[in-house]
């Protein structure tokens, strides 16, 4: 048993990591080029429309990348978001304050955000604009890593005091609003797109990105020790598309699919246990676990959470091995309910788990989890139909008289057998296998 369990393992372990290769091993970004090809400048464009997770960062540094490579005049970030990890924003603010090309933010279209990690984003850029009817801020840290609930104010205090030192550096090396952007952390102020340009938060209003164009057009920004002036005039757009990479790696980032991956991927892996040589339950539950594994990397999540989980993993097996008359079941599921509430460790909305994500899945898990148990203890409580066991209370005819061994005859087989009694057993009686030791069978006289 435990031989073919490791191998069933090395498949299913072999098989995930194949297609893990497969799925990370494509492009980041592909490149769509909207005029002709011997335009004098180009424009780099790159659209961020999610939550702040290290994929996130990684495009980002991708679309610098590219806009060095084409030797473009600026790179254009479009954005909305509602926040994100306070890692991968500081990783998105890094690259654009160290790129060599000028990089311009524009929350937009109408209707979006930069709001949390977006905000900081935005005022890291060397010119920023917003669309009509956007906002910008409510940046106070809500995040404080794993293992923090949000409870212990010096904690907070410590965190927001970072950040606002950390903003304002930022802001005034751009020569933004270091006050509001202090206001932004400490109180959570939003404030919409004509208040911001006139707080000198950012520097244009545009209503699209052709409007955009035209407005940086002549625009002189400050590159290190250099001044850069762009030019928009006959441009070349080179927009730039999450390729198939970061849109598997942003969806497995999402609180809510990562908690799914995580569950089933577990659920497949017990299942492969229980039941040994399933292979596909187990295949599936290693790519699942395997995925969620990466996206835990990049999300806030609890290690009390996940003990919690897999505690009940645990109490559901015992269920199979002893008779607790629904104790383990009621433990297991108690148990996978607190950690799933548990499971992000963080105030941003953005960094939860949906609340009817969150019912489905366990309701699906619980009944599945139970389904499984209630197969097992069945299968235990089956009797064997091969092997010395099948033998068991089959009844046969005794072919002589015997007191201690003789002769019987058990499904159209001649068998020897010995007495479990100490009477004589009697010719043509009917006798019951009582036990089976060796190539011999311990009978009685049927009573």
């Amino acid at each position: 048993m435990k031989l073919m369990i490791l191998a069933n393992l090395r498949k299913i372990i072999g098989i995930a990591l194949c297609l893990l290769l497969l799925f990370f091993g494509g492009s980041l970004l592909a490149k769509e080029k909207s005029a002709a090809v011997n335009a004098p400048s180009k424009i780099v464009m790159l659209n961020v429309a999610e939550v702040i997770t290290p994929p996130t960062a990684e495009l980002v540094q991708e679309g610098i990348k590219v806009a060095i490579e084409e030797q473009a005049q600026a790179l254009v970030i479009v954005l909305d978001t509602p926040g994100g990890l306070d890692l991968a924003m500081r990783d998105v603010v890094k690259a654009i304050l160290n790129a060599p090309v000028p990089v311009v933010v524009f929350v937009g279209p109408s209707g979006a955000r930069a709001a949390s990690a977006g905000a900081i984003i935005a005022v890291s850029a060397h010119l920023v604009a917003m669309a009509p009817s956007t906002n910008i801020g409510s940046a106070h840290p809500v995040n404080m890593g794993i293992g923090a609930t949000g409870g212990d104010d010096i904690l907070i205090q410590k965190a927001r005091n970072d950040m606002v030192a950390y903003a304002q550096s930022i802001a005034k090396m751009r020569g933004k609003n270091e006050k509001w952007i202090k206001a932004a952390i400490v109180n959570s102020s939003s404030i919409t797109e004509t208040v911001a340009k006139e707080s000198g938060v950012i520097d244009f209003i545009a209503n699209d990105v052709n409007d955009l164009l035209k407005k940086i057009d002549g625009t002189v920004v400050s590159m290190g020790t250099s001044q850069v002036t762009i030019d928009t005039r006959n441009v070349e757009i080179v927009t730039l598309n999450a390729g198939i990479r970061h849109n598997l790696l942003s969806a497995i980032s999402n609180p809510n699919i990562a908690y799914i991956l995580f569950l089933i991927g577990l659920a497949g892996i017990y299942f492969e246990f229980a039941s040994p040589g399933a292979i596909f339950p187990g295949v599936i539950g290693a790519i699942a676990l395997l995925l969620a594994l990466f996206s835990m990397q990049t999300l806030p999540v609890s290690l009390a959470a996940i003990a919690l989980i897999l505690l009940s993993l645990v109490l559901f097996f015992m269920e199979t091995q002893v008779v607790s008359n629904g104790i383990l079941i009621m433990g297991g599921i108690v148990s996978l309910i607190i950690g799933s509430l548990m499971f992000f460790d963080s105030a941003e909305p953005a960094l939860q788990v949906s609340l009817i994500v969150l019912i489905t899945t366990l309701l699906s898990i619980i009944i599945f989890f139970i389904a499984v148990i209630r197969l097992a203890i069945k299968a235990q409580g089956r009797k064997k139909l091969n092997g010395s066991d099948a033998l068991l209370g089959n009844e046969g005819i005794a072919l002589e008289a015997f007191v201690k061994t003789g002769t019987v005859l058990i499904n159209g087989e001649y068998w020897q057998a010995s007495n479990a009694g100490d009477g004589e057993i009697p010719a043509k009686a009917v006798v019951t296998v009582v036990d089976v030791v060796g190539l011999r069978l311990v009978v009685k006289i049927k009573q």
